[in-house]
């Protein structure tokens, strides 16, 4: 059998052609005839093809022999996954000041991703969860261990399922055949690429600390437009419909996030006398968040502030229902004091408590 030999001694058929090498790298990763056909874009009769002649030009017995074949000849690195059939450079492109990433992950949202402007097919639950984890880690490592804690908790797979995952994921991911893939493998782990990706989560921390700025200079109109900045970022339930311990708390902390910027703004709204539009993104926010109490009291003392005491009087009967209703419980001192401010006819200042 013709060979040759990689830099690390290990011998690589050189009978197969480009495709056939792919798909050599796939079968020892543990893809079925189907998945190998949807990651190269192949028919599903031509993946069988090409592993029949796989076996026939390399003299392997059947799918198991290609797949330790595959290993032995280093096109997939055991807990690694698929290597490239040629040698890879081992330099990371430095991306050029100021330039934007050609693909983007959102996770404010359903997960999607796009490159060059064109939706990428992420697979299934559980891999685009993979793929959400590695975004949210904003480039630190993450090893094996964690990615099967974060994605799978306390039910976690009997295969080593992580590199296969990975390698799905940087096919779906990939640059046309870039040197440098997108998730990177090293010694402390897998991550994204450092500017690789544009993520809408790590944009979201970067103008919140613009926001902090503008208010500690006292600035808000600035406050109030990155605010909207942030808001617009949002396309929905931030990870929606993803399993895994991770994405349900992230869930919760992305969504309170949201909350948090929306009071923010109101705030900012409110001292720049744009009482409505101000009232108006508090009315949607309690009508989403029905039992957060302190939106509720927020928009009460904007309503009061406005003259709207009847208005007031009825966004707390309706969060006292919904809590006693969803919750069964009372409300609680942020809703009792703001019913009691306008009770007493009390003028909400223009702030209304604090930031």
């Amino acid at each position: 059998m013709p060979t040759t030999v990689t830099s690390d001694d290990r011998p690589i058929a050189t009978a197969l052609r480009q495709q056939e090498r792919e798909v050599l790298s796939a079968v020892g990763c543990g893809l079925g005839d189907e998945e190998i056909a949807a990651a190269l874009a192949v028919p599903e009769d031509t993946v069988a093809e090409h592993l029949a002649r796989i076996l026939a030009k390399l003299g392997l017995r059947d799918r198991a022999a290609a797949i330790v074949h595959a290993f032995d000849c280093g096109l997939v690195a055991p807990g690694q996954g698929p290597r490239p059939a040629r040698p890879a450079s081992r330099t990371v492109a430095v991306p050029v000041a100021g330039a934007t990433p050609a693909l983007r992950v959102s996770l404010l949202g359903p997960l999607r991703a796009w490159r060059d402007g064109r939706v990428l097919d992420l697979g299934h639950q559980r891999q685009q969860t993979v793929l959400a984890v590695l975004a949210l880690g904003l480039g630190r490592p993450l090893t094996r261990r964690e990615l099967l804690d974060d994605v799978w908790g306390l039910e976690q797979p009997a295969a080593n399922v992580v590199p296969v995952y990975v390698y799905r994921l940087r096919k779906a991911l990939g640059d046309g055949g870039g040197p440098a893939p997108v998730i990177e493998h090293g010694p402390r782990g897998y991550r994204l690429a450092p500017g690789a990706v544009d993520v809408d989560v790590a944009r979201v921390e970067e103008l919140v600390a613009g926001i902090g700025e503008a208010e500690r200079a006292d600035d808000p109109a600035e406050a109030v437009r990155l605010c909207s900045r942030v808001l617009e970022l949002f396309r929905g339930e931030p990870l929606a419909g993803l399993p895994g311990p991770l994405a349900e708390l992230e869930r919760l902390r992305l969504t309170e996030r949201r909350i948090a910027v929306v009071r923010r703004k109101a705030r900012w709204q409110l001292r720049l006398g744009r009482d409505a539009e101000a009232i108006a993104e508090l009315f949607a926010l309690s009508a989403e968040h029905p039992l957060n109490e302190p939106s509720a009291a927020m928009l009460m003392r904007a309503l009061q502030r406005d003259g709207r005491q009847a208005e007031a009087l009825a966004v707390f009967e309706r969060a006292r229902r919904s809590l006693s209703d969803d919750l069964g419980v009372a409300p609680s001192g942020v809703l009792r004091r703001a019913h009691q401010m306008i009770l007493r006819g009390d003028e909400a200042g223009p702030e209304l408590g604090p930031a």
